[in-house]
């Protein structure tokens, strides 16, 4: 049995094959909509989220499968006390598969120890975002054709932002890719990020303040807020919040290629005259997440692909 817990979980094979069977899901999703009749998705979210429960419980739907589950914490029995270990025991009593938010980094590893089904961590605290790591990178893939080879520049709150430290792991596994780290001095990269993704591989990155003087020269941009709930006082959320803000004539800047990623939701770091401008790939990324997160489902049910016969985890 296998679990989805950090983006490394799947070998760099095994992503490249989840990203093509989300892609032919995509095209053509019918003959994936009885796949999981039958089967059960549980979805434990300890924390408020939007997109990535919805799409989890749409991707489940999708392949004729049920959802149940809790939005947060104060519904379930985690307000008595009750221990991550023993939820995730009485979850697999009732589930084929588990997907887990929570805000304490490392709880979804360790449900997934006490386990009898398989866990996909929906984002842990400020550590890990796997399965939005494999929509941006199906949508990188989708706008430049390629996952290497590219200058990538990380814009925001890039201390706490679990989605950069997932994306930063999963490219730093191809090929002549760059990294541009671009957040105030307080909001920067954690060493330990350095240490497990960027220094073993020998990867090129700069971190720098300044977007304007970065962007003319980067192949795709990933954008992120500031998060209030990350913070321990509300003075420090106040000075740094707005310090990134991304508009059309900033966005001017940069080349007509360049796509502008986020993992959502924003709050004013991307103006609203970003949206129609063609590089906005942020609702993209929307629209993807659906197809992946049922690639993920059918990958760790051990479900093979209709089309071609074969499994995402076979490898």
């Amino acid at each position: 049995m296998r679990h989805f817990i950090e983006p490394n979980s799947f070998s760099l094979e095994e992503q490249l094959a989840l990203l093509d069977l989300a892609d032919r899901m995509e095209a053509d999703p019918a003959p994936y909509a009885h796949l999981c009749d039958g089967r059960i998705l549980a979805t434990l979210f300890y924390e408020p989220s939007t997109r990535t429960r919805l799409s989890f419980e749409a991707a489940m739907l999708n392949l004729g499968g049920h959802v149940l589950g809790f939005p947060s914490e104060n519904v379930s029995s985690a307000s008595k006390g009750e221990s991550v270990a023993d939820t995730i025991r009485v979850v697999s009593c009732y589930a084929d598969i588990v997907a887990m938010r929570h805000p304490k980094e490392g709880a979804p590893l360790r449900a997934s120890l006490s386990a009898r089904v398989p866990v996909i961590n929906a984002g842990d605290g400020g550590h890990a975002h796997p399965s939005q790591t494999m929509i941006d990178l199906m949508t990188i893939r989708q706008r430049k054709g390629r996952l290497d080879h590219l200058t990538i520049g990380f814009c925001g709150d890039l201390k706490f932002g679990r989605t950069v430290h997932s994306l930063t792991a999963a490219l730093s596994q191809f090929e002549g890719n760059r990294f541009v780290f671009i957040s105030p001095e307080d909001l920067r990269l954690p060493q330990y990020v350095k240490n497990e993704s960027l220094e073993p591989t020998h990867q090129i990155y700069k971190e720098t303040a300044d977007l304007e003087a970065e962007l003319p020269h980067l192949d795709v941009l990933y954008m992120t807020r500031i998060q209030q709930e990350r913070f321990f006082n509300e003075e420090d959320y106040l000075r740094l919040k707005g310090c990134y803000q991304l508009d059309a004539k900033t966005l001017a800047l940069a080349k007509p290629d360049t796509p502008v990623l986020h993992p959502l939701p924003r709050i004013d770091e991307i103006k609203k005259d970003v949206d129609d401008d063609p590089r906005a790939a942020y609702f993209d990324q929307v629209h993807n997440g659906v197809y992946i997160r049922m690639a993920i489902i059918l990958a760790l049910l051990d479900i093979p692909d209709p089309v071609t016969g074969k499994k995402v985890l076979e490898a």
